[in-house]
């Protein structure tokens, strides 16, 4: 007799470990654009450290979610299988780097910081990616979702933090826009599966529906302040500032959905339910052997 084990929602990752991608994510675009910004000759030390901040914020939550959270360092023990290993390792290089960069303001010291960030970003998607019972995890379009996601955050906070330039609000917006494919891919992609009807549920509440329309609003505020960039510059930056917070708390809702509620598991179907001793038993080992 088939025994079946329904989905359900998972409960080992709560909002500490949303906070990790939120932070993390965030953080990483963060540090991207405040390298982008050095090159330019733009202000970038706030952003930096303010980005460097994040992530070590995120990674600190994961911290006091294990529940022997002296155990952590057992984390950098397995780099060949675990993407959580390579995002520590990425994340222990990225630090020093960041300082170096501040310091410095070399050319050399923020690409690299910018590249370990983008690792970090990487890793921290493909971690999504390995979950392999569950299915809005598992879509191939998570990795770029992710990605995209965590540099629409991290340009949105540089408005916040830095100058709200011409330019800073046109990056943005490249990175708002391309979230918003990664998005369409991600939902389209998703509903081409099965079991995927629990998740589109979630992401049809009124709490994604809010999210999503924090994102697309920033996107026209970024539109409306390029628009308004030569006519009244004043008005454009405070259009920027408001697009930064927009797009950065957008994102971050639906990440928290992303982790904490629209995350089921495949539900699993036992041919038999073996009992010591019995036929039933014999015959299920005889067919898993």
């Amino acid at each position: 007799m088939s025994q079946p084990i329904a989905s359900r929602r998972q409960s080992y990752w709560d909002l500490r470990a949303a906070g990790n991608f939120i932070g993390g994510g965030s953080g990483a675009g963060l540090v991207v654009m405040a390298a982008l910004a050095a090159l330019a000759g733009a202000p970038f030390r706030l952003a930096l450290a303010l980005g460097l901040a994040g992530v070590l914020l995120g990674l600190s939550l994961v911290w006091l979610e294990i529940g022997k959270p002296w155990r952590a360092l057992n984390v950098f023990f397995h780099p060949r299988t675990s993407w959580m290993t390579r995002e520590g390792i990425v994340a222990s290089l990225l630090f020093p780097a960041g300082l170096a960069a501040s310091l410095m303001a070399s050319p050399a010291a923020t690409s690299l910081a910018a590249l370990l960030a983008g690792g970090f970003l990487y890793c921290q998607a493909r971690i999504l990616r390995a979950a392999r019972g569950i299915p809005a995890w598992r879509q191939a379009e998570i990795v770029p979702l992710i990605l995209a996601t965590g540099l629409a955050e991290g340009s949105g906070l540089y408005l916040l933090v830095g100058t709200a330039t011409t330019a800073a609000i046109g990056c943005a917006l490249l990175a708002a826009l391309a979230r918003e494919a990664a998005w369409r891919a991600y939902r389209a992609g998703l509903a081409g599966t099965q079991l995927a009807a629990p998740s589109l549920a979630v992401f049809d509440s009124p709490a994604a529906r809010g999210a999503r329309a924090a994102q697309v609003a920033a996107v026209a505020l970024m539109v409306l302040a390029l628009v308004a960039a030569r006519l009244a510059p004043e008005v454009s930056a405070s259009l920027g500032v408001a697009a930064g917070a927009l797009a950065a708390g957008g994102g971050w809702g639906l990440k928290a959905l992303l982790i904490t509620r629209a995350a089921f598991t495949r539900p699993v179907a036992i041919p038999a339910m073996p009992m010591r001793g019995s036929s039933d038993a014999r015959a299920w080992r005889t067919s898993r052997s």
